[in-house]
């Protein structure tokens, strides 16, 4: 079945400057998401490395995972969810939504619950931009967003990083779309782990244009000892949309939880775009790994403590690498990074690392993985590194 747009989504797509002709794919992005090419981390690993899938033996260091995977605790609750996974049971989303929204100081209705951050971010696309208001965002950066605003017709506006600081350059971006629609801020970066200012972000939300919103996407916020959270201004209601992901500090990549967190017209205008179950497995990990005491701090240190070590290593081999307070760096391969990807692969340890990104293309990300993955790093590249 082809898909379809409400009447009411017709009017307000016509009403801020799409054509019909933009309707089909605008329709696919709200009704099959997971089937299109820009939808998330693992749809562009997928497209842009490996065909066939990764063996099992491979060191696998290429989609900003948490090789330790959910805690105990959480595990020990999903595992017992998993029978009642024959009803609905919505009140596991109200008991995340209800908790995260406490931890943040917010009130519940400036919660909503998703499966990861992915459908919100791409909803947000749909709710702010238009071919007359863009998607302004860093370069580097996550391209999933941009991905979805130029797959409906919408203009994308990329700004590089601030070279040497490598945050995102918040005056610039204004200044390239004066009309953006939605300025959207990662922070800590995907790819380069760096943090952008809490006041950077706060001079970008004063000085907007109007009817725009700033996406604050907090995905690595956990993993930096450093980086600020911006749910302080949704609570001041700001025109700022925080996203959160279960996925990466939390270690649940591939069980879906995440949250957008924001004043409840900008829900609104966000959720409109979709509906539909959230799965009870990711929500009651989510809302217990959210009450274990000491996680995020425990966590941090394993992953931090790992990272710094690798940094060592390739600071003694006068390697270029971008510093990151982030579960991922980027790292300069000075060959094409698609050539030195594929020599990782064809060593004896089958390292598996991040993709490139067009405007570096000598420079691969690499996903932190645990001490013995980072070893097997460290012996492949030794092999490959000129």
């Amino acid at each position: 079945m082809p898909a379809v747009l409400k009447a009411d989504q017709e009017v307000e797509l016509i009403r801020r400057g799409f054509s019909r002709r933009n309707f089909g794919r605008i329709a696919s992005l709200v009704t099959a998401g997971m089937a299109l090419p820009f939808y998330n981390e693992p749809a562009l690993a997928q497209l842009s490395r490996v065909r066939g899938g990764i063996p099992e033996d491979a060191v696998k260091i290429d989609a900003n995972e948490n090789p330790l995977g959910p805690c105990k605790e959480a595990y020990d609750a999903i595992y017992s969810v998993v029978q009642k996974g024959g009803r609905y049971h919505y009140e596991m989303t109200d008991a995340l939504v209800t908790t995260l929204a406490e931890q943040e100081g917010v009130k519940a209705n400036y919660v909503e619950a998703y499966a990861g951050s992915s459908a919100p971010l791409h909803q947000a696309v749909l709710g702010y931009c238009t071919k007359d208001r863009p998607f302004v965002a860093a370069d580097p950066g996550y391209e999933a967003g941009a991905r979805a605003a130029a797959f409906i017709g919408a203009k994308v506006v990329r700004v590089p990083l601030k070279k040497g600081t490598w945050d995102h350059d918040v005056k610039a971006m204004l200044a390239a779309a004066p009309n953006g629609g939605l300025f959207y801020i990662c922070n800590p970066n995907n790819p380069t782990g760096t943090l952008t200012s809490k006041a950077d972000i706060e001079w970008l939300v004063a000085n907007k244009p109007a009817g725009s919103i700033v996406l604050v996407d907090e995905a690595y916020l956990h993993i930096s000892p450093n980086a600020v959270k911006c749910t302080d201004l949704v609570a001041q209601d700001k025109d700022v949309l925080v996203l959160r992901t279960f996925s990466k500090l939390y270690g649940m990549a591939g069980l879906r939880a995440g949250a957008a967190i924001a004043r409840p017209d900008i829900i609104e205008r966000v959720k409109g775009w979709s509906s539909g179950m959230m799965p009870i497995t990711g929500m009651v990990g989510a809302t217990t790994s959210l009450k274990v005491k000491n996680l995020v701090e425990t966590r941090r240190k394993i992953m931090g403590d790992v990272r710094e070590e690798t940094f060592a290593y390739l600071t003694k081999k006068n390697v270029e690498f971008i510093p990151s307070e982030s579960n991922c760096f980027m790292l300069n391969a000075k060959r094409p990074g698609r050539e030195f990807w594929t020599a990782m692969t064809k060593t004896p340890e089958k390292v598996y690392i991040g993709r490139t990104w067009q405007v570096w293309p000598e420079w691969v990300r690499i996903t932190i993985g645990t001490q013995e993955e980072m070893k097997k790093f460290q012996k492949a590249f030794d092999q490959v590194y000129a």
